[in-house]
């Protein structure tokens, strides 16, 4: 079963940067839509980002467009988001999530989800 993994979360200031992973180990993605999502306390999980099994099709969270970036990089087997500016209305726990040769797609029907990274954007 496919297991994801994400890492890069951490306490940014506003302004800052970070760039989040997923990776599942011992598999490879690339047949796989990937999308990221977040969720604050108290709010309902939201996605930021999603990419196609080709790459070739993406999409932003009207929020984070300009700001976010989705990358794939199938000889790594990793999916990135690449985050700049952030806000302290980013602070969130970040997940990925997995659909087979599917589309890329904001909602939340993925069949496998990660743990999910903590960013906090805090000064």
């Amino acid at each position: 079963q496919l297991q994801l993994v994400e890492s890069g979360g951490d306490l940014v200031q506003p302004g800052g940067s970070l760039r989040l992973s997923c990776a599942a180990p011992g598999f490879t993605l690339d047949y796989y839509a990937i999308g990221w999502f977040r969720q604050a306390p108290g709010k309902e999980r939201e996605g930021v980002s999603c990419i196609s099994s080709s790459g070739a099709s993406t999409n932003y969270l009207d929020s984070v467009k300009g700001r976010f970036t989705i990358s794939r990089d199938n000889a790594k087997k990793t999916v990135y988001l690449q985050m700049n500016s952030l806000k302290p209305e980013d602070t969130a726990v970040y997940y990925c999530a997995a659909r087979w040769k599917a589309m890329c797609i904001m909602t939340n029907e993925y069949t496998y989800w990660g743990q999910g990274t903590q960013v906090t954007v805090s000064s």
